[in-house]
Parts: C-alpha cells; sequence; structure tokens
C-alpha cells in the first residue's frame, strides 16, 4: 500500500528524471478532495485528451467542463513534450473500472480484460492527459512519448513500482480506447527499459522497438483460421493484435496470437483504412499496411 507522494515530491520526481515541468497556477491545492479519498495509489493512468491546441487542451484539463469538474488529470503532457501540471491530489481523469485489473497492477501481473466499472480509479491512480483528438490519425511526436515513458518512469521509480505499473485507460475501464495511437505494451517496455538504466535522465539510450516478420505473419493468417483451437502459430501475431486494439479495430479478449477470423477481419478493416478495397483488404497483411500500422502503434516490419 503505498501513500500519495506530496505536492513538492511529485514536481521533484519528474525533474529528476528530466521531464520539463510547467506548474499552472496553483496546481498544488487544486483537486477533489472534498469529492472522496485520495491514496493508496498502485499505479499511472495515461489518456489522450480529444482536443487540439497546447492553450485550450491546457485549460480544459485543468477547469475541467459542465459534466465533469477539474481537475481532470495531475499533468497535462502536450506535444511538445512539457508536462504542465494542473492538479495535485483527487482528479477527475480515471472513474469506475475494473476491479481484476486493479489487482493485476497491485501484483505487477499482466493485465486481464477489463470488463466491470466497479472500483474508484480516481482514488488510486496518478493521471496525465496527453494532448491528441484521439481519432488515430492525430500523430504523437517523439518528444510527446518521450515524456509519457519519463513520467511513468520517475512516479515508478519513486514507488519502487515496474512497468507494470503503468496502463492505458483502455486497459481500465470498459469502452475507453485511449491512448489511441500509443501501444501500452510498447510504452511499458520504454519504461521498463528506463528503470533498468543506471541512473534517471535524458542520456539514456533509446528503447528498441519490437519487431514482427511479415513472411510468418503472412502464413499465421494463411493457416491459423482452418485450425481447430487458437494454436499460435508465431509469437508475432500478439504485437499486430495488440496494434489492432489500439486502432478500435479488435477486442482485447481476442489478443491471443491466433489469427484467426476475428483477426482477419479486423485486419481487413486496417487495410480499408488504409486505401484498399475488394481483394485487398482479405485480412492478409501486406507491406504496406503493415508498415504503417507498425509506425502508428510501436512496432517494425522485418521479411
Amino acid at each position: 500500500m503505498a501513500p500519495p507522494m506530496t505536492a513538492a515530491q511529485f514536481a521533484q520526481a519528474l525533474r529528476a528524471e528530466g521531464v520539463t515541468v510547467v506548474e499552472v497556477g496553483d496546481w498544488e491545492h487544486h483537486n477533489r478532495n472534498h469529492a472522496g479519498p485520495w491514496g493508496p495509489v498502485h499505479g499511472v493512468m495515461i489518456h489522450h485528451t480529444v482536443t487540439r491546441g497546447l492553450a485550450a487542451t491546457v485549460d480544459i484539463c485543468r477547469r475541467g467542463h459542465s459534466a465533469l469538474p477539474g481537475p481532470l488529470c495531475h499533468g497535462v503532457i502536450t506535444k511538445d513534450g512539457r508536462v504542465h501540471l494542473v492538479g495535485y491530489g483527487r482528479a477527475n481523469h480515471a472513474g469506475l473500472g475494473d476491479d481484476d485489473v486493479l489487482r493485476a497492477v497491485i501484483d505487477e501481473r499482466p493485465l486481464p480484460a477489463d470488463n466491470e466499472h466497479s472500483v474508484d480509479g480516481n482514488r488510486h491512480f496518478y493521471g496525465f492527459e496527453c494532448e491528441n483528438w484521439g481519432d488515430g490519425e492525430d500523430p504523437w511526436p517523439a518528444a510527446q512519448l518521450l515524456a509519457i515513458e519519463k513520467v511513468s518512469a520517475a512516479i515508478c521509480r519513486h514507488h519502487g513500482w515496474s512497468a507494470r505499473s503503468v496502463i492505458g485507460h483502455l486497459e481500465w475501464q470498459p469502452g475507453k480506447v485511449d491512448p489511441r495511437g500509443v501501444g501500452m505494451a510498447y510504452m511499458r517496455g520504454r519504461v521498463a527499459d528506463r528503470l533498468e538504466g543506471t541512473a534517471p535522465g535524458p542520456s539514456l539510450p533509446a528503447p528498441s522497438r519490437p519487431s514482427v516478420s511479415l513472411s510468418k505473419l503472412i502464413k499465421a493468417a494463411k493457416t491459423d483460421p482452418t485450425k481447430s483451437g487458437t494454436p499460435v502459430s508465431y509469437k508475432g501475431v500478439r504485437t499486430v493484435e495488440a496494434a489492432l486494439v489500439d486502432a478500435g479495430l479488435l477486442a482485447k479478449p481476442r489478443v491471443d496470437g491466433h489469427w484467426g477470423t476475428a483477426t482477419v477481419t479486423a485486419y481487413a478493416e486496417w487495410q480499408k483504412r488504409c486505401g484498399y478495397s475488394g481483394a485487398g483488404a482479405d485480412g492478409i497483411p501486406g507491406t504496406a499496411s503493415l508498415k504503417k500500422l507498425g509506425d502508428r502503434y510501436g512496432f517494425s516490419v522485418v521479411a
């Protein structure tokens, strides 16, 4: 059980990790503590804002809106990689989520599918909103991704948590898709690499991205649907399936490493997004569509 950091400790931890911090107004005392408890804390949750523009994004995350008063997070990560602190304490960012997911975060084990709205996440998670339209098309600049990595590692480092304590909103609450365009397995890999470094700071080497084999994926896509059960022909299938989940095309329980009919259908929809139709959108990965998926959701493609 971990008590939350003080506001001063929070800002200090972020700066020690090399984060560019912008303090907005009286952020240290701006919270929703009167509406419920804050803590114990168990993890870090990443969101996207569905907004455009730095000033407007920071303002709405600080003030909130008529249906949901602010602060809507603790920090706003803008596209330039700066982290704007808008509140500290209980914040309206996580809402109700799955108790099985919370237990997995506490135990630092793989996450189950989220299928319940039963636990108050505002109490237990540090929250960061990221400036992004959330349509799967708005880019995630390298500076912004690095800031997500750094804030997550800073908090995990302070509490002695592993990267498994970092989750996306889509992994917590059914129906959520954020942060769309950032594969959370990929981001946890980046956080893990940073935590394993000898010291915090911007000098750490950039973590490598996972890679998948196009030829092995094609073979799995052509043979898996006819196999009984859900045998795993190629473990790289999971990487692509996770990306299809992030793209909003595949249900998370279908991430099983088996390129079955659900994955075929989801990939065909991705091919249509890429401009293909007819036989060109058959659910069998091709070079161009797969590289586009990898560029957007954090993996590389080899032959």
